[in-house]
């Protein structure tokens, strides 16, 4: 078991964070390391399965909770966000690494998980597992999305935790001092803001949507317009990934750019769903 002193300096709105934020492990064993982010990511699939069990629209398909288990654990959580998660981090973020050594596809403890490479593995895995139980995508579709901010809203907290994915520098009376930033600028945290948007907030809306409309694809395509719109906004204070920076304009991340499709795709699928009412 690793101990940390813990404490958090404030001074005005500026929060120093301890030590404990350079090495976020709950438990280490010689080379085996379970860190806090891990276990937010497990939380989240059970908090998903447990929501998800109960949930209306998945009740109306007739899964027993063997079928949710698959579906949430096998086929959700580790063929889509981890597997797809990695497949898209290596494309979209780490082709220079993946193309000098192949093998780093399998090196998924130094870290590198993409959400939007991990959203088209969900899709892809839970078309399969809609094939297979004969049921309907965008109905089982309805029902997964009001459940991811969940997932997110824990995910990016466990990216707190890891002192990762910070925001950019701020001259403002606000932010946070990470000691994993070699810099040690007062910083926004992103990691925070995404907590709330895709997570809170995020959940609000689709969870208001949820219950003002019975037309199937609406709730699905409402997560990814609202979803890609936080995204690309909170993307504004997050700090670019340092081996890519900016796609374009000097302002545009990868993550950005990424999120420009998924609305676009959110806004097909809510016109097709309302024509095939």
């Amino acid at each position: 078991m690793v101990s940390y002193s813990f404490n958090i300096y404030v001074r005005n709105m500026i929060v120093e964070l301890p030590e404990f934020f350079n090495n976020p492990s709950l438990i280490e064993f010689g080379p085996l390391r379970i860190q806090y982010y891990a276990i937010t990511w497990l939380l989240s699939a059970v908090l998903i399965y447990m929501f998800l069990k109960n949930n209306k629209a998945i009740k109306s398909l007739a899964l027993n909770k063997e079928d949710v288990n698959d579906m949430v654990f096998l086929y959700g959580l580790f063929f889509g966000a981890i597997c797809g998660g990695r497949l898209g981090y290596m494309f979209f973020y780490g082709t220079d690494q993946l193309t000098n050594d192949p093998l780093s596809l399998f090196y998924i403890w130094q870290g590198g998980l993409s959400f939007h490479g991990g959203l088209m593995g969900v899709i892809i895995s839970l078309i399969i597992f809609c094939k297979k139980k004969d049921i309907k995508f965008l109905s089982l579709m309805d029902g997964v999305a009001l459940a991811m901010p969940i997932g997110l809203g824990l995910v990016r907290i466990g990216n707190f935790l890891n002192g990762e994915l910070y925001g950019k520098a701020t001259n403002g009376e606000w932010g946070f001092i990470f000691p994993t930033d070699p810099f040690g600028v007062l910083r926004h945290p992103s990691q925070l803001y995404e907590s709330f948007g895709e997570g809170l907030l995020l959940f609000v809306i689709l969870f208001f949507i949820n219950s003002k409309t019975n037309i199937k694809g609406v709730v699905s395509s409402s997560f990814l317009i609202f979803y890609g719109s936080i995204k690309f906004i909170i993307e504004f204070y997050r700090q670019p990934d340092a081996h890519i920076g900016y796609i374009a304009l000097d302002s545009i991340s990868m993550g950005q750019i990424l999120c420009i499709p998924m609305i676009i795709i959110g806004f097909f699928i809510l016109i097709y769903s309302r024509k095939n009412i």
